[in-house]
């Protein structure tokens, strides 16, 4: 596919292009997040991921995984394994999972970073493949307690998501690519979904491009392994 500026886009780009590009889409992203809905209406527990407890990436937590984070990551259907969450709390896991975060940026968008900083051996990968590691930890619960620790930069990523848009060899350099060509131009929709739907700034352009995939994918009845 060719953007309308002539340049090519990858694979990824050419898919989001279509997905972000649904005539339902700002209907999905104010139903999920319950916009307009009565006070305590609460459609899908996801909409609390990033807000619950004031987000993960509060300036006084972001460098540590909180009690908070762990209830935030059960809000998207997965649950890190009671002895895990006790290693991260009070063990070593969670000062080596700190010391890794402290070198991650906190508050720079995926699209406006350098691909180093989520490219293989980066402290983003290191600290994926170290929950990965541990005990019942899955790629899926390992990269959502990082996107509720760096929501700007780190994406939500689970089966529906990849399923929808497909297998690249590492989805974040991927996705990374995909925002930044021609000239940031899916980077720009996602923030323009953002402000059609009325969601708060505090929503993160990843994730409204999460929430978008994932609630289009899922209203097709797709069944994904």
């Amino acid at each position: 596919m060719i953007s309308p500026s002539g340049a090519s886009l990858s694979p990824l780009g050419q898919r989001l292009r279509v997905l972000l590009s649904s005539e339902n889409v700002v209907g999905d992203l104010r139903r999920y997040f319950g916009i307009g809905m009565p006070p305590g209406a609460v459609p899908f527990t996801g909409s609390r991921f990033e807000h619950l407890a004031g987000g993960g990436d509060r300036p006084e937590v972001a460098d540590r995984i909180t009690a908070e984070d762990l209830v935030a990551v059960q809000t998207l259907s997965v649950t890190v394994p009671a002895p895990v969450a006790l290693d991260i709390l009070e063990g070593r896991l969670g000062a080596r999972l700190s010391g890794l975060l402290r070198a991650i940026p906190r508050d720079t968008d995926m699209a406006d970073a350098e691909a180093a900083v989520v490219a293989d051996g980066s402290p983003a990968d290191q600290a994926w493949h170290l929950l990965c590691e541990q005990y019942g930890v899955n790629w899926v619960i390992a990269g959502k307690v990082l996107a509720r620790k760096r929501p700007r930069l780190l994406p939500v990523y689970d089966r529906i998501v990849r399923c929808a848009v497909g297998r690249p060899p590492s989805f974040w350099l991927a996705l990374h690519a995909a925002l930044r060509e021609d000239d940031g131009a899916v980077h720009r929709q996602l923030l323009e979904l953002r402000q059609a739907a009325g969601l708060p700034e505090t929503v993160s352009a990843l994730r409204v491009c999460d929430v978008a995939v994932w609630m289009n994918h899922r209203a097709l009845g797709h069944a994904c392994p």
